[in-house]
């Protein structure tokens, strides 16, 4: 099935470009989603969805297959399993920046295929899913990514006008460089944070694509499809506990039956 969703934030293209297409910085604004390690363009994470009384997760990756920075397109491509292997998901996103007086518009094209028990809900569930979920990435973008430079404090921040000497950052005495230092003779196996990372002098170039860097990121809440989509998902979810309801109603009849 094929999705479409747009959004606007107050910042200018150029800015907004290098935030979104910045996957690891953004990570933390996708609802349900947690990034766990990154190698080369490939950035590998879960998202857990919950489902009435049932949560589940898919483990998955995203490719960056094309980056246009004169069109300010992006293509990416997200694939990913149910953890239980009850279902798989693949997706072709494809976002478009265009300016505007405000700042940016977003123009999200997904082309989406899915199977398994989310499925059963049909496209203008997932496609109101999608939007207010979108929605919610845009509240935390603004919140945690997109603030300017006059909203951050800084201890160093010189008042305009200002002619105290105080006020103004001191400059850092000049220090002379040091001399290298060979540290392969007396490299220690066990500082090494993660088994993948090169070191420099303890061994021969190695293509950064081969590198896995662990993301240290707080796990994510799940997504709550019957909160976000309300009575429709509420619907389909009751079903099955209603027909389940009904059979061992029906089973405990005939069986004080038997027993009269």
């Amino acid at each position: 099935m094929e999705l479409t969703n747009e959004f606007e934030v107050a910042v200018p293209v150029e800015r907004a470009w290098a935030v979104l297409t910045d996957l690891e910085r953004i990570a933390p604004c996708l609802p349900g989603a947690q990034l766990r390690e990154v190698q080369g363009d490939e950035y590998r994470g879960s998202v857990k969805i919950k489902v009435g009384p049932i949560t589940t997760s898919y483990e998955g990756v995203i490719r960056i297959s094309e980056l246009d920075v004169v069109a300010h397109r992006a293509v990416l491509k997200a694939e990913g399993r149910e953890t239980r292997g009850q279902g798989n998901v693949a997706s072709v996103i494809t976002a478009t920046l265009f300016p505007t007086s405000a700042g940016t518009k977003v123009v999200v094209m997904t082309d989406l295929t899915i199977t398994g028990k989310v499925a059963q809900f049909g496209r203008g569930v997932l496609a109101d899913v999608s939007a207010k979920l979108l929605d919610q990435f845009v509240v935390n973008l603004e919140s945690m990514v997109l603030v300017t430079e006059d909203d951050v404090p800084t201890s160093e921040a010189v008042p305009q006008g200002s002619s105290d000497a105080k006020a103004r950052p001191k400059k850092r005495a000049a220090t002379k460089p040091k001399p290298p230092v060979d540290v392969a003779p007396s490299l220690d196996p066990e500082e090494i944070d993660e088994p993948g990372t090169p070191v420099a002098g303890a061994m021969g170039p190695q293509d950064p694509a081969s590198v896995v860097r662990r993301i240290d990121s707080v796990p994510a809440e799940p997504i709550d499809l019957v909160d976000l989509a309300g009575g429709s998902v509420a619907r389909r979810v009751s079903r099955p506990f209603i027909v389940t309801g009904i059979v061992l109603a029906v089973v405990v009849h005939f069986a004080r039956r038997r027993r009269k």
